[in-house]
């Protein structure tokens, strides 16, 4: 005869798996369902994100354009030389002090510009070619009368 320990022990893991198994069921349905919602979210977010990208690209290619426009407006489009400044100063004899004067930027930006540390902007590269005008006597009188 079976021990009825034993069967009572079979019947109870029985109904507590088949419980278990109901329970696991609705949790997997649950989770395929949140892993449903976060794959729409996701292809969201990078259909979000590509548009963001393309704005930008065209805000950025926009305002390269309009800047690219105002340049022409003023005129010429000017080009700077570190190398070219250098010489030039040294062909006039005058002191980055006096350059920088003329330029209307201190001398130690002459030297920083002529280092490559930095770039005259568009007012001052108008300036620069002002100066790259003048001759020797232009200079001396110019420096002169300040």
């Amino acid at each position: 005869m079976p021990n009825i320990a034993s069967i009572l022990k079979a019947e109870i893991s029985r109904v507590a798996r088949k419980e278990v198994r109901a329970e696991i069921e609705s949790l997997k349905k649950a989770s395929a369902g949140y892993r449903s919602t976060i794959a729409d979210l996701r292809r969201q977010v990078a259909a979000l994100e590509k548009e963001l990208r393309r704005i930008s690209n065209g805000a950025s290619r926009q305002a390269a354009e309009e800047t690219h426009e105002d340049a022409e407006a003023l005129g010429t489009k000017r080009r700077f030389s570190a190398s070219r400044l250098a010489s030039h100063r040294a062909k006039l004899g005058l002191s980055a002090a006096s350059y920088g004067a003329l330029v209307g930027v201190s001398g130690q930006t002459i030297y920083h510009w002529e280092q490559g540390k930095a770039r005259p902007r568009a007012t001052q590269l108008e300036n620069l070619a002002t100066v790259r005008s003048l001759g020797a006597r232009d200079v001396a009188e110019r420096l002169g009368a300040q």
